[in-house]
């Protein structure tokens, strides 16, 4: 017997179906749109700052000088962008806002330790650098320590730092693609090193400043973006400030003096301040732009300049966080389980809110995959750099190579670190746990770097021996304490209180789910402190101290060794100090002892002796 359907029911029928094939529809439309916007910024974003590389060959541009440090053309607001840019990441513009959601304000704070850097580098570091004519910044430390050691010391824990870094930046973007457009992840990770070696043999610092400013642009376009967003849908901006301040996000003004707190204050300034000075201080990539410019002053004018630049750029993902907040505190999409992660936050309120407005998401996509190809483009040029000048250039058989020569083999080198970046990339996607490891090991060879400078321009009995020992004791004292950390200590991560009453009723069983499990992580944070040793207390110290730990142990390290093995050897000359220390030290009355003289570029510059100083 046949079934009679009623006509109201077919009609009823008929309408969902028609409607659903417009969703349809407008979707694989929206995907088209989204497609499209993507790829066209990316080339875009990849062929404006080498446009006039295609269409013109000049041959000012094939010099080794020029791909270095771009020839003294790069205009002071390019650069002021481009610094800013290094300071900040991939990685920032998805971590900053689910640290907010999560954890609350605390960590913003670590901005004052990155704006009290920007002077301390334009009148301790700069004055030091910019007279001597140096191509790698490591070589500085050759010059003054008379060592190869200790150069080679520093340039392979820029290099291990750097590779570690650019690893985990180009797979960051590679995640929200392959969940958005469903682009495998070796398809983006080889997309990105293709670029980035196109870069590397055709632009040179120049291709990388203009990158780093096409990105700041569009970075701070989107994060406003989203800020308004939000800002119209909650009420207002007031009532996002309220939202946070309700549910206790903001966090300012701790200055607890438990080195196993998280964050305080105090932390975020002094290890952001340490670990900003090594970054903009002691950092090829960093050093290499400011000695671009063509005087002093313009180095010093344009990274005062960038605070402001620096300050907004920082604050900007934190106030995205804030704004997200605001949409979320009454549904939390990690506890209500729909996503898994929490950097999962801002590319799920992407998804939720604008998946049916065309082109957005392929904005928010690009910009993501952009921002992990200009890092990739900009730390490329300056490991090639530093690779030459401090282990290539060594090579009688290569030093003897015109010019010309010598700059195929730094494209060569470039071309060989953007595949081994891409091989990292694929290994931080195939084991658990490399990201934190890397970012634990990256942030504890901070100190030692920058203890090795502070040791050369401010110690002024301070030899090879104690900056090499120095470097050695202080990276396997806090790769011991990170890898503890990582194995043995119970270190608990607290997260803040957060909702899902405003989520819909299906919802309710992962909040309990979740619940559970909170339940079951505080008895575990119990039995941590009833079984805490002296170890596990010191693998429990805040990551944000690392950078000064390393720093002082490299110095105090240096010291006593040095003054155990100073001899009458070790002499240097006087313009590697700074200029307050030796103005000081040249009123000591055995100050003469430590004058020697060098050669750097066939120009000596000496202080009243005419042979070179002894090689230690």
């Amino acid at each position: 017997m046949c079934s009679i359907v009623p006509l109201q029911d077919q009609l009823q029928s008929d309408e969902q179906l028609q409607q659903q094939q417009a969703t349809t529809n407008e979707t694989s439309t929206n995907d088209v749109w989204n497609y499209v916007v993507f790829v066209s910024f990316v080339v875009v974003s990849a062929l404006l700052p080498i446009r006039k590389r295609l269409c013109r060959r000049s041959t000012n541009s094939k010099s080794k000088q020029d791909y270095v440090f771009g020839a003294g053309h790069i205009s002071t607001l390019a650069m002021m962008l481009s610094i800013a840019r290094g300071t900040l990441g991939v990685i920032s513009v998805l971590g900053y806002p689910s640290e907010f959601f999560y954890r609350g304000s605390a960590m913003w704070e670590s901005l004052y330790g990155v704006i009290t850097a920007y002077p301390i580098v334009c009148f301790v570091f700069i004055p030091v650098y910019f007279d001597l004519g140096i191509t790698s910044v490591y070589q500085y430390l050759e010059l003054r320590f008379n060592s190869r050691l200790v150069r080679c010391l520093a340039s392979g824990t820029y290099i291990i730092r750097t590779l570690l870094s650019l690893g985990v930046t180009i797979y960051t973007p590679t995640v929200a693609l392959n969940t958005i457009i469903g682009v495998p992840y070796w398809v983006s990770l080889l997309s990105i090193t293709l670029i980035s070696i196109f870069f590397n043999a055709l632009g040179g610092l120049k291709a990388a400043v203009a990158a780093d400013v096409i990105q700041s642009l569009s970075m701070t376009a989107m994060l406003v973006g989203i800020i308004i967003y939000c800002s119209i849908t909650v009420g207002g901006v007031d009532k996002i400030l309220t939202i946070s301040s309700d549910n206790d996000r903001f966090a300012f003004f701790n200055f607890a003096a438990d080195l196993h707190l998280r964050v305080t204050t105090t932390s975020a300034w002094l290890g952001e301040l340490f670990n900003s000075l090594s970054l903009l201080g002691c950092q090829q990539n960093f050093v290499q732009r400011y000695l671009s410019m063509p005087t002093i002053s313009q180095i010093r004018r344009t990274l005062m300049l960038n605070i402001p630049v620096v300050t907004l750029l920082f604050s900007l993902p934190w106030f995205v966080g804030m704004a997200i907040y605001a949409i979320y505190w009454h549904c939390d999409p990690l506890k209500a389980s729909v996503i898994a992660k929490m950097d999962e936050i801002l590319p799920y309120f992407m998804v939720d809110r604008f998946d049916s407005v065309p082109g957005v998401w392929g904005i928010f996509v690009g910009t993501l995959f952009n921002g992990a190809l200009t890092l990739n483009i900009s730390n490329i040029n300056s490991l090639a750099t530093v690779t030459w000048e401090d282990f290539l250039s060594l090579i009688p058989a290569l030093r003897k190579k015109s010019d010309k020569h010598q700059l195929n083999v730094i494209k060569l080198v470039g071309t060989i670190y953007a595949v081994v970046i891409m091989g990292v990339g694929f290994i931080v996607g195939l084991l658990s746990g490399v990201i934190e490891s890397s970012m634990l090991i990256i942030s504890a060879t901070s100190g030692p770097l920058l203890g090795v400078f502070v040791l050369a321009m401010f110690i002024p009995f301070a030899n090879w021996k104690g900056a090499a020992m120095g470097m050695i004791a202080s990276h396997l004292s806090i790769l011991w304490i990170v890898v503890g950390r990582l194995i043995e200590s119970n270190v608990s991560d607290t997260l803040l209180d957060t909702s899902i009453e405003g989520c819909y009723a299906d919802l309710m069983e992962a909040q309990k789910n979740t619940s559970l499990l909170l339940v079951v992580a505080l008895e575990e944070g119990v039995n941590a402190v009833e079984t805490s040793t002296l170890l596990n207390r010191i693998y429990s110290i805040t990551f944000m101290y690392y950078g000064v730990f390393g720093t002082v142990l490299t110095v105090l390290c240096g010291i006593v060794i040095s003054l155990a093995t100073w001899s009458s050897h070790d002499v240097y000359n006087m313009k590697m100090l700074h200029p307050a220390v030796r103005w000081l030290y040249s009123r000591c009355p055995f100050s003469g002892k430590h004058i020697g003289s060098f050669e750097i570029g066939g120009k000596g510059y000496g202080a009243g002796m005419k042979e070179p100083v002894p090689k230690c």
